[in-house]
């Protein structure tokens, strides 16, 4: 295990990347103008997919739906990089180095990047017309990916509360600067546990706001993708590097997550000794 020192390290990488996270450049501000377009020329067209996200995000967040994944591919993972321990339980889990979960963390992000390459390739081939069954089906891979890092770091997304977690994990990833400040505030709270999961469940404010946002931070990333088989191209590099940005903000926060909770058990276990001495 590692010490306080180390520990402490890792949290202040993490504090620095968050605060790399509040920066806004204007064309993100702007990125929600495509959308804006497609909702007037095929409206019925797209709104038929929001319909199909909000109801596939609501099945996540309270069954799993059909995306909930499995935890043994992962635990194999983490098992090969401590060969000398056992790790066969999300409970085993939560005692591995935090290094080797990053290492995890880190091979789970570019295999999920490449799976998102070959996906946008495909979805971008015919442009505008294929550009609404992309939406969804990268919503599916985000939702695998941050379950399967929630796994790395000890965590277990068939509870409810993991759920909700890694729904905020995406709405921070597609959120502007004003969203994320708001959102680190939220889970301040969830790391000290001084905010229940229910008063997270209803920070979300209602699925559609993560949906449209999660949609809108499409916008001009994905707008030359709306062009039929240059859209290839660009679907394939915007897909790979959204999923990426995804997959780092799982690792950031769940890191963050099992950081605290092992600072919290030192602190503790110190406060023992002392009573006992």
């Amino acid at each position: 295990m590692e010490t306080k020192e180390q520990l402490l390290g890792h949290l202040k990488e993490i504090e620095k990347w968050e605060d790399d996270q509040k920066g806004l450049f204007f064309w993100e501000k702007i990125g929600r103008i495509p959308f804006k377009i497609l909702d007037k020329l095929t409206p019925a067209f797209i709104q038929k997919k929001i319909g199909i996200l909000l109801d596939e995000l609501g099945s996540f967040i309270q069954s799993g739906g059909k995306y909930l994944t499995q935890k043994n591919g992962i635990l194999k993972k983490v098992q090969h990089h401590v060969p000398n321990e056992t790790v066969s339980s999300i409970d085993d889990m939560k005692k591995v180095p935090i290094n080797v979960m990053n290492l995890v963390g880190e091979d789970l992000k570019k295999n999920r990047g490449k799976v998102a390459t070959v996906q946008g390739a495909t979805t971008g081939f015919g442009g505008i017309f294929t550009l609404a069954v992309d939406i969804p089906v990268l919503l599916g891979l985000s939702l695998k990916t941050l379950q399967e890092i929630a796994i790395a770091y000890g965590y277990d997304p068939t509870d409810r509360e993991e759920r909700i977690f890694i729904v905020k994990c995406l709405q921070f990833a597609s959120a502007d600067i004003v969203g994320k400040q708001a959102i680190l505030n939220e889970l301040s709270g969830y790391y000290n546990r001084s905010m229940a999961p229910a008063e997270m469940m209803s920070k979300l404010q209602g699925w559609r706001e993560v949906v449209y946002t999660y949609r809108d931070h499409f916008g001009l990333k994905k707008l030359l993708q709306m062009v039929p088989v240059a859209g290839m191209i660009f679907g394939a590099y915007t897909n790979r590097s959204m999923v990426k940005d995804i997959a780092e903000t799982g690792i950031m926060l769940y890191q963050k997550r099992r950081i605290l909770e092992r600072l919290e058990t030192d602190s503790n276990l110190k406060l023992e000794e002392g009573t006992q001495g």
